[in-house]
């Protein structure tokens, strides 16, 4: 039903290295010394170096959207879809908001945007970042793709309340735009059974990215704001700085953030 599966566990983490072997230098023809080049290596570096791929069904840039604020939660950097009984909160790194996450019942995606350069798609590269980090830490990452394109299906180790280890099930979604890349993270009911998150990837689907006209440098996180008329839940509001990869972060560090308990 799906394309290309990929899994990748402990044992397979080492990072892709897509610099091409020295050529040959006799001129003519010159050729890949025999046996430096793997098939999924140039694969993969073939991949990273295409521009942003057609997005018909979103997620779109603020450019191509007569009304973003229409239907949506105006966060500065991003316009999520609103959508009834969700919950909408907003995860902090430091000062700065940097990520929103919609919960839906039982489900939650979590929204980021980064810059991105301005001819080059990134998610491709962005997945194996997400994948070595995981196996590192001893989880086990299934690449798929899936109804949002490609994405990493993943078994992430967390610590359980009861101080025990256990596994959290997520997913990796992600997309490329013009000059900015959105990634999202889905857990719950979502992520365990794929088949019910299909709110969960409208939302992702129609979300507005505001890159903004200012010098940003590849892969710096999209600032957000709190909307003007936001009413906060005080309660269980948290700060972190975010360690590692910027992308391989969100399956274990989604703690409650500021809330907004009501939503249009």
């Amino acid at each position: 039903m799906f394309g290309r599966r990929r899994k990748r566990s402990k044992e397979d983490v080492e990072p892709l290295d897509v610099a091409s072997e020295e050529l040959a230098e006799d001129g003519e023809n010159a050729e890949i010394a025999e046996g430096a080049a793997d098939p999924e290596e140039d694969a993969v570096a073939e991949r990273v170096s295409l521009p942003p791929a057609p997005r018909p069904e979103g997620p779109w840039d603020v450019s191509e959207v007569r009304q973003p604020g229409e239907g949506r939660v105006d966060l500065g950097g991003l316009f999520v879809p609103g959508v009834e009984g969700m919950e909408l909160r907003v995860e902090v790194a430091g000062d700065a908001i940097v990520a929103a996450t919609v919960v839906l019942r039982d489900s939650a995606v979590q929204l980021q945007g980064f810059a991105a350069p301005k001819k080059e798609g990134i998610w491709g590269e962005v997945r194996d970042e997400i994948a070595t980090g995981i196996t590192q830490q001893g989880g086990v990452v299934d690449e798929v793709e899936g109804p949002l394109g490609w994405e990493l299906r993943a078994q992430v180790p967390v610590q359980l309340p009861d101080g025990k280890n256990g596994v959290q099930v997520v997913r990796f979604v992600g997309v490329d735009g013009p000059r900015w890349f959105l990634r999202g993270v889905i857990s719950g009911q979502g992520a365990v059974q794929p088949e019910t998150g299909s709110l969960l990837e409208a939302i992702f689907r129609d979300t507005v990215v505001v890159r903004g006209e200012g010098p940003m440098a590849p892969r710096d996180p999209i600032v957000l704001k709190l909307p003007d008329d936001a009413q906060m839940v005080p309660d269980g509001v948290q700060q972190e700085e975010a360690q590692g990869s910027r992308f391989a972060g969100g399956a274990d560090r989604l703690q409650r953030g500021p809330e907004i308990s009501e939503v249009r």
